[in-house]
């Protein structure tokens, strides 16, 4: 069975840097796409980024682009996401997601993906 327990979530100013970590277990994960979204109080859970975890290739929601990273460590099994120059309007409960890398339509959609972790709480604020 599929686990996915995410951390590094907190408190920092605007301009701040946050390393989030989503460790994987239960089975091998090279099938599988790895996606982190977030979701703000009252909006609907967004997309923010994925990898594909046999071959390392990523994309990044516009709203993300140049500021957040995200990687895989095959030997650890997790997936990072780092955030750099957060803004306010990051703050959200960002959450870990897997999902079967042939059976995803669009990276971007929630419906693609199978396993959730429990979600880790980031708040951007001075």
């Amino acid at each position: 069975q599929v686990q996915l327990v995410e951390s590094g979530g907190g408190l920092v100013q605007p301009g701040g840097s946050l390393r989030l970590s989503c460790v994987a277990s239960g089975r091998a994960f090279g099938a599988y796409v790895m996606g982190w979204f977030r979701q703000a109080p009252g909006k609907e859970r967004e997309f923010v980024a994925a990898i594909r975890w046999g071959v390392g290739t990523t994309d990044y929601a516009d709203a993300v682009k140049g500021r957040f990273t995200i990687s895989r460590d095959n030997i650890k099994n997790t997936v990072y996401l780092q955030m750099d120059n957060l803004k306010p309007e990051d703050t959200a409960v960002y959450y870990c997601a897997a999902g079967i890398a042939v059976r995803i339509i669009k990276l971007s959609s929630t419906d693609d993906y199978t396993n959730w972790g429990q979600g880790t709480l980031v708040t951007v604020s001075s």
